[in-house]
């Protein structure tokens, strides 16, 4: 499966994605509090903006339709405290492989390929859950310091 990057953004719009919803790996209360208070479904709209997932592939991993997902933008309903929690910890592990990889799109294509530091599982299938986004997050850490499993 192939994606094209025609708008890539900038090193910057992750970062900028990252602040506007106060997403931080070092500031965990923040994350949980934006979390629980349920954060707008246009976390979801730039989160695609920013990463190499398809509107398909985010709304399997929120487990949620994305005729879900127009319905609550179109009533400007907020995303539940598990969806929120999952998008904010996405946007804090396309920052930390940002900056791992130097560029999305090469963070996108190893996520799409098993990973011999997560036992070979494709880290993409693991963001279904949040323990599966800190593992792949550990992996980035290890991978940033050289310490390869």
């Amino acid at each position: 499966m192939s994606v094209e990057y025609k708008n890539q953004p900038e090193k910057t719009k992750v970062n900028e994605v990252a602040v506007k919803y106060h997403a931080s790996k070092e500031n965990r209360y923040s994350l949980v509090n934006e979390a629980q208070n349920g954060v707008s479904v246009q976390a979801f709209f730039d989160l695609l903006a920013v990463s190499g997932l398809t509107k398909e592939e985010l709304s399997t991993l929120l487990d949620i339709s994305f005729k879900t997902i127009q319905r609550y933008q179109k009533e400007e309903k907020p995303l539940n405290a598990l969806n929120s929690e999952q998008i904010l910890n996405m946007i804090t592990l396309y920052q930390k492989g940002e900056e791992v990889f130097g560029e999305i799109p090469s963070f996108d294509r190893w996520l799409r390929k098993p990973a011999f530091g997560l036992g070979n599982h494709i880290p993409l299938k693991l963001m279904q859950t949040s323990g599966g986004i800190d593992l792949i997050y550990e992996e980035l850490q290890r991978i940033e310091h050289g310490i390869l499993a």
